[in-house]
């Protein structure tokens, strides 16, 4: 039950972080630097974007599994 709960709140805060933050920090990035080429502008904000995606998986999971913790039973026979 605890890797459901992980799997279910990481999946939550990317959907959550690719709805909210993703774009506007790729753009605030962006604008940081300037570039010779279009595609060089489009791989950076691809990156930004994912890896922002991509820590709030993490983010999420590592929440989702210290929250269901809480409630796992210690007395488990083996």
């Amino acid at each position: 039950m605890r890797y459901l709960v992980a799997m279910v709140l990481g999946a939550l805060a990317a959907l959550a972080a690719t709805l909210t933050i993703s774009a506007p920090l790729a753009s605030f990035v962006v604008n940081m630097f300037t570039f010779e080429s279009p595609d060089q502008v489009s791989n950076l904000e691809d990156a930004v974007f994912m890896a922002t995606g991509i820590a709030a998986l993490i983010l999420g999971f590592g929440l989702g599994w210290a929250f269901a913790g809480r409630f796992d039973d210690d007395d488990e026979t083996v």
